[in-house]
């Protein structure tokens, strides 16, 4: 695709200074972009390349004071990295727009209903009673189990597999591998020591402008009608798992490897960074953020508080703690030594 350098200020709402005709084939990091390419600056430790760059055009902050001339154009814009993102999810939609149809083979349910629009991939299966919205595209070999909804421009990428009743929004995308609606973890013990399993019996619900990552795993709630569920904007990485019953506020991120156990409650504008643990039946204030590799054993009632460590405390209390632990060698030698001299 090409596109000018007006085009891309238009679609931005942003400033010219250069040559608005100039056409744009590609994006680039700013340090090493060639002829055609956009990029932009939002870091200012990057601003020694924004005079060396061979990229076409570059996106900058509008109040931007250049130090030196530049060849490139610039798209002057009140912050260049939420603009570049805004670009970069635009061209994405340009590209998804260009699926439609049916490809065959592929199966779809006499009795479910597709909106217009829509593109189901060669070897993709969709189940009875499915409702599926305007402008979806599912990719192949996914599976899209019985009497199960999806809300209009949603994605759902190749291998991606929903459970019969998942729910998913409008404007979502669920990656591929990721598994929505799996039992959840439920095993009753016996008196001759084995297990027998507690039917799971409930459902997933994604609400709108939820992304889930590749090969992550989400559980169906274990009682009929209820569920599951991800809260409008929630983004989830990939190979995250989330438990039965959990539930996952609005606009919360969650990075890779995290696991969240079963009927945790998670609020609004949470953070919990990489291979975070968290254990069951808990309730996590809103904008709490939980640093990489915590665990987190006990509920989080006051807001916006950050936490690290195993348990998972206030994050400048374990700094403190952390502290004088590396000290531990350095006090036990001279408490050797005063117990000598004693």
């Amino acid at each position: 695709m090409k596109f000018t350098v007006e085009q891309i200020a238009d679609i931005l709402n942003g400033r010219i200074e250069g040559q608005p005709q100039a056409e744009i084939t590609t994006l680039g990091k700013i340090e090493d972009a060639g002829a055609g390419a956009l990029s932009f600056l939002a870091n200012d430790k990057y601003e020694q390349y924004l005079y060396t760059t061979g990229a076409t055009a570059v996106i900058v902050k509008d109040d931007l004071e250049l130090k030196k001339p530049v060849s490139t154009t610039l798209i002057r814009v009140s912050d260049p990295y939420a603009a570049f993102s805004s670009l970069l999810d635009y061209y994405q939609q340009m590209i998804a727009s260009q699926k439609s149809g049916r490809e065959e083979p592929c199966y779809v349910h006499e009795s479910s209903t597709l909106g217009e629009d829509c593109y189901i991939g060669a070897f993709a299966y969709i189940g009875q009673g499915c409702k599926i919205g305007n402008q979806v595209k599912i990719y192949p070999h996914a599976y899209v189990g019985d009497n199960c909804e999806i809300g209009d421009h949603s994605i759902i990428y190749p291998g991606a597999k929903l459970y019969a009743g998942t729910k998913v929004g409008r404007h979502c995308q669920v990656h591929a591998g990721a598994v929505l609606g799996a039992d959840g973890f439920g095993w009753a013990p016996q008196s001759d020591g084995s297990y027998k399993a507690i039917p799971q019996l409930g459902h997933v619900v994604l609400e709108d402008h939820v992304s889930i990552g590749a090969n992550t795993t989400i559980d169906c709630a274990t009682f009929p009608d209820t569920a599951t569920r991800v809260q409008e904007g929630s983004k989830i990485d990939n190979l995250v798992m989330l438990a039965h019953n959990v539930v996952i506020g609005k606009h919360t991120v969650i990075a890779a490897q995290a696991g969240i156990s079963g009927s945790t409650t998670v609020g609004d504008h949470c953070v919990i960074a990489g291979q975070v643990g968290i254990v069951g039946h808990l309730n996590l204030a809103n904008k709490t953020t939980i640093a990489a590799q915590s665990g987190v054993s006990k509920s989080i009632r006051k807001e916006g508080e950050t936490l690290f460590g195993y348990p998972a405390y206030d994050i400048k209390g374990y700094m403190s703690s952390y502290a004088v632990f590396k000290k531990l060698p350095e006090i036990y030698r001279r408490l050797n030594e005063l117990e000598k001299k004693i």
